[in-house]
């Protein structure tokens, strides 16, 4: 045994892992045909960041709710021998809220994630004069970009005031690396608030920006728009999960994430959010109204008078998909059982201190390849002609999460020169399963939950010898 593998071992003994708990896809389930390794060989599922593998328990969760379905049909929203559907949503939420630092009446789930992020802008964006524009962040998840534009398009009248040319893209603040950088640097960030101040109606980034895998500094950040009486909102759709938050204390305005990553919630499951207590708990603020928001005791009333819960469940607008609910329960029971009193913000600790090994021990491995170049050694990057890469993503560990992104060079759209394609396919074929991200990107996210450090050394070994094979025919 190599000393990287007696190491890696000895971490897997400080950091137990609960991958029996999860089911691992195998080369058989994922089609990979090879002669080296047996069917039923487990995958090094390293794209958490992705999509999260399924708990094993989650099957249980929703036969239990098929089978009271089949069972009492529609007499389960009010009798159920568990938690009714009029109230599937209840119990998530002390589990929710302790991940993201909310107090239980700041936090909600329903809908998805976008839908989510357009009702909340709905309510906070509200352009005033010369204050009309969202910064965020240049290369956004194209999804926030289009929610950001069109909510502007929505507020045409308000922001022109009726002048004949209107250009809705004129009102977005977008925030891009300076030369020679793969990511935002805070005091860039704080910079822009300060002299754009007086043009701002919101600032909504993403806590960890989905390409680069960067962690953005979400108090120093929120704090300063702040002094400036700027609402405040963030996507944390990588976040949550995977970085403990304290959104309350923060004063964040609002937030909204996904739970089908790091909360392994399955695929387009239910989406999560929060709404600080200022807002929450007033039952005046206007948004995009629902029955299910409507005081409990007068929903079934059918009254044309409209009394939300005086909590972010106030917000909700349908009744939620009670199969999305159980998914998302079945894991957040697995977070808590990462603590041995079953307590949430101590398993989020617990998780987060393994994570930031595991991940510093990924970035140790990658860069020690002889294919590896310091990010400061790739401009200009279209110099570069031989197959290697670099790792994009901040080497400080408070500014990124699990998630690290190699860039491949030489830099193409062509998949017949693609380094990364190249690279992709053949540690898949190792059962290697990250995400890539065309042109030339792919992601590695080690989950604490399910993933180890002896599969940390495996994937180091498969890329080099995946990198050898494309430089031998280079």
């Amino acid at each position: 045994m190599t000393s990287i593998s007696q190491t890696a071992k000895e971490l897997d003994a400080k950091y137990p892992t609960h991958r029996s708990e999860f089911n691992i896809p195998t080369f058989k389930s994922l089609g990979i045909k090879n002669s080296k390794f047996e069917p039923a060989t487990e995958s090094t599922y390293f794209c958490g960041n992705s999509l999260g593998l399924m708990p094993k328990q989650t099957r249980k969760y929703l036969n239990d709710e098929l089978d009271n379905w089949s069972g009492k049909a529609v007499e389960a929203h009010f009798d159920h021998p568990k938690t009714c559907w009029m109230n599937i949503d209840f119990p998530v939420v002390p589990l929710l809220a302790p991940l993201v630092g909310g107090k239980e009446t700041e936090v909600g789930v329903m809908s998805t994630l976008t839908s989510n992020l357009n009702t909340l802008l709905a309510v906070f964006y509200k352009p005033n004069g010369k204050r009309s524009k969202i910064l965020f962040e240049k290369g956004a998840f194209p999804s926030d970009y289009y929610a950001f534009l069109n909510q502007i398009k929505l507020h045409e009248k308000d922001i022109s005031g009726g002048m004949r040319e209107f250009k809705p893209e004129d009102h977005l603040l977008q925030l891009e690396p300076e030369k020679n950088s793969y990511y935002l640097k805070t005091s860039d960030i704080l910079k822009a608030i300060e002299q754009h101040h007086d043009e701002i109606a919101l600032v909504c980034l993403p806590g960890i920006q989905y390409y680069s895998g960067q962690l953005f500094e979400i108090k120093l950040i929120t704090n300063a728009a702040k002094k400036y009486g700027l609402t405040v909102g963030w996507d944390l759709a990588h976040v949550v999960g995977n970085v403990p938050l304290e959104l309350h204390d923060w004063g964040v305005d609002f937030a909204c994430w996904c739970s089908y990553k790091y909360l392994n919630s399955g695929p387009g499951g239910i989406g999560g959010y929060f709404i600080h207590e200022q807002y929450s708990t007033n039952t005046t603020l206007p948004r995009l109204a629902g029955w299910w928001g409507n005081n409990e005791t007068e929903r079934f009333q059918m009254k044309e008078v409209f009394n939300p819960i005086n909590t972010a469940l106030g917000f909700r607008q349908s009744n939620p998909s009670v199969i999305d609910v159980v998914a998302l329960h079945s894991s957040l029971d697995v977070f808590k059982s990462v603590s041995p009193t079953g307590d949430m913000s101590e398993s989020r600790s617990i998780l987060r201190e393994k994570s930031i090994e595991l991940t510093k021990f990924l970035e140790k491995i990658l860069t020690s390849s002889k294919y590896y170049l310091k990010p400061e050694d790739t401009f200009p990057n279209t110099e570069i002609t031989k197959p290697l890469f670099t790792i994009i993503t901040p080497n400080d560990p408070t500014q990124r999460g699990a998630q690290l992104s190699l860039l491949f060079f030489p830099l193409s759209q062509i998949s017949e020169k693609n380094v990364m394609e190249m690279t992709f396919e053949k540690i898949r074929s190792s059962g290697i399963i990250g995400d890539e991200r065309r042109p030339n990107v792919i992601r590695l996210a080690p989950a604490p939950l399910y993933n180890t450090f002896q599969e940390i050394v495996y994937i180091g070994e498969k890329l080099n010898e995946a990198l050898d094979e494309i430089a031998k025919s280079w």
